[in-house]
């Protein structure tokens, strides 16, 4: 059995914990560079932008988390739920955690009128995709994730020939 229930500020350690040994798992051990004081206020700041959740088994012990942001699609013209990351513990899998994490992210699209709850899985994480395809879940055949990134994202932002772009207004 899973409970699932919002993250805290106590929640931290584990949730950071649970990133680094997702990194191991996708191959990337030394990719992290999250810390708790770079967590805290992105999920328990004032205007928080990135929302977790955490899954515990029947003693309160945490098993794994999902981490998530709003997205928009403007086909829709409603938000839905960009998943970023979900991990259940290695010895915790198969009891229904991660199904657990993945229904509470549809109920609240549901509950709030989102359009979807979407996210990306590595190519070669069989046991993953089989899992989402198990749960009603399909892949977005024909396209493709890129990404801007590191020393790219800095040459390329710094390239604008207008000067300084403005911010995004806050709001």
């Amino acid at each position: 059995m899973s409970a699932i229930r919002p993250a805290t500020p106590d929640d931290i350690p584990d949730i950071l914990r649970m990133i680094h040994e997702l990194a191991h798992y996708e191959k990337e051990p030394d990719a992290v560079r999250n810390t708790p004081e770079m967590l805290e206020p992105a999920l328990f700041g004032e205007n928080p932008r990135v929302f977790a959740a955490m899954a515990e088994n029947a003693a309160g012990r945490v098993q794994g988390f999902a981490l998530w942001f709003l997205n928009y699609s403007t086909w829709e013209g409603v938000h839905g739920i960009y998943l970023e990351d979900l991990y259940v513990s290695p010895e915790a899998r198969g009891e229904g955690h991660g199904k657990a994490l993945l229904q509470h992210l549809a109920a609240l699209a549901v509950e709030n009128g989102y359009a979807r709850v979407e996210w990306s899985v590595l190519d070669w994480n069989e046991p993953s995709i089989n899992f989402y395809r198990r749960l009603g879940a399909r892949p977005m055949d024909g396209w493709s994730t890129f990404r801007l990134t590191g020393e790219a994202l800095d040459q390329f932002g710094r390239a604008t020939s207008r000067g300084a772009l403005s911010a995004p207004a806050r709001g």
